[in-house]
């Protein structure tokens, strides 16, 4: 059944994002040039063999850290990001002159959360992607370190990549590090077999397997894969975690007959772009808190928050921010773009929309959060999820998109 299902997956992949994770890229001395050699290589069989990649490569900082004289990441940021500024450098020198040696291009894009947060940046970033891959360029993406500051940060590269995923319409999303795959526990505290395929990633989410960074210098662990491979179920990108120590890797992932790595599959039900961008490319700025009545009238019924249905509001934001929905249990169900800040949002709480103009002195529209504006975090109804002029995507368990295509400007 597993292969199968990867077979049908594989049958359709064109594009894929390949994250590159610091603890297969560098050492305590810095980068291991033998390993991004290799792992160039396998990149540029893929390219030859028709797959059009993109490669989230981590190590920038680890590779400016010999430079500096240090074995571990600082905790000083100015250190850290004068460390990616050196580092950046020699992993872009490494990258070009080992996919040269096989007759490929590659193209440097330093990244922010700033610049997928902002609408209009995140729409020139896709077009910038689709050049590139038109032109036959492997794009290189890094987060840029050695400006960005911890609001504006993605906070690893696995959530990263899964973004770019979604911003390049990749068909598939492999994530590379030092483990095998999802086991069904920690497999640093002993033997615990792989697991093969995913279907519920929620499930998994908080468990034992799901630990912290084990590297010195990387800043992921396989809960930050779990989350960036639910980002990509999201959009209707099934991903693959995979160790990318062992040589021939990529192509063994590509193999429908291998069982290399943990195939996360993608959700049967996903979300347009501008969706997946509120739901996964804005920072959370707080927390709504809902009633019964209201967490039924997103979940069940496709309709969109009114002051009515809240009860509480945690942290402060600003009109237009995203924020989290959540239900009487505390379980968040959904993310959203407000209509107004945290303070108007606590004078409204559990008040009819009629009296928003009396209450505020203006009225910026019934809702607190539209529909329109309001992405579900689980399967619901397509009413819930979708604007009237949207192309909605269609997405199988195995990862088939009826409205998926490449080489053009995709609409968003």
């Amino acid at each position: 059944m597993h292969e199968e299902r990867k077979k049908a997956i594989l049958e359709r992949t064109r594009r894929i994002v390949v994250k590159l994770g610091s603890s297969i890229l560098t050492t305590a001395s810095g980068v291991d040039q033998q390993q991004v050699g290799r792992l160039s290589a396998e990149l540029a069989r893929l390219v030859d063999d028709g797959f059009q990649i993109v490669v989230v490569t981590s190590g920038a900082r680890a590779a400016g850290l010999s430079r500096l004289g240090l074995k571990r990441l600082p905790k000083n940021i100015a250190e850290q990001q004068a460390a990616a500024a050196i580092g950046q450098i020699r992993l872009m020198a490494f990258y070009e002159r080992f996919f040269s040696d096989f007759h490929k291009h590659i193209g440097q894009v330093l990244l922010t959360a700033a610049d997928l947060q902002n609408r209009t940046r995140y729409l020139n970033a896709k077009r910038t992607f689709e050049h590139l891959l038109r032109h036959g360029v492997v794009p290189i993406v890094n987060e840029n370190d050695s400006v960005a500051i911890d609001e504006l940060k993605f906070g690893d590269n696995d959530r990263l990549s899964a973004l770019v995923a979604g911003l390049v319409d990749a068909d598939l999303l492999v994530m590379l590090s030092d483990v095998d795959g999802l086991h069904e526990s920690d497999p640093r505290l002993g033997q615990t077999p792989l697991v093969e395929m995913v279907d519920d990633i929620d499930a998994w989410l908080g468990s034992g397997a799901a630990g912290a960074s084990g590297s010195a210098v990387g800043t992921g662990g396989m809960k930050s894969k779990l989350l960036a491979a639910r980002s990509a179920a999201h959009r209707g990108i099934p991903s693959i975690v995979a160790s990318g120590v062992k040589a021939a890797t990529l192509a063994r992932i590509v193999d429908p007959d291998d069982h290399t790595g943990t195939l996360f599959a993608a959700r049967e039900i996903t979300i347009p772009g501008r969706k997946h961008w509120i739901a996964y490319g804005l920072a959370l700025r707080g927390d709504l808190l809902l009633d019964a009545g209201a967490a039924e009238a997103l979940t069940d019924k496709g309709g969109s928050l009114l002051a009515a249905g809240i009860t509480g509001v945690r942290g402060q934001f600003s009109r237009g921010d995203a924020v989290r929905c959540l239900a009487p249990s505390g379980t968040e169900i959904a993310r959203g773009l407000v209509a107004y800040d945290s303070g108007e949002c606590a004078k409204l709480c559990g008040q009819p929309s009629a009296n928003i103009l009396r209450l505020l002195g203006y009225h910026a529209g019934d809702e607190v959060i539209h529909r329109d504006d309001l992405v579900l975090l689980a399967d619901a109804p397509t009413t819930a999820v979708t604007r009237s002029d949207d192309t909605r995507t269609q997405v199988n368990a195995d990862g088939q998109r009826s409205s998926k295509r490449h080489g053009g400007e995709a609409e968003e």
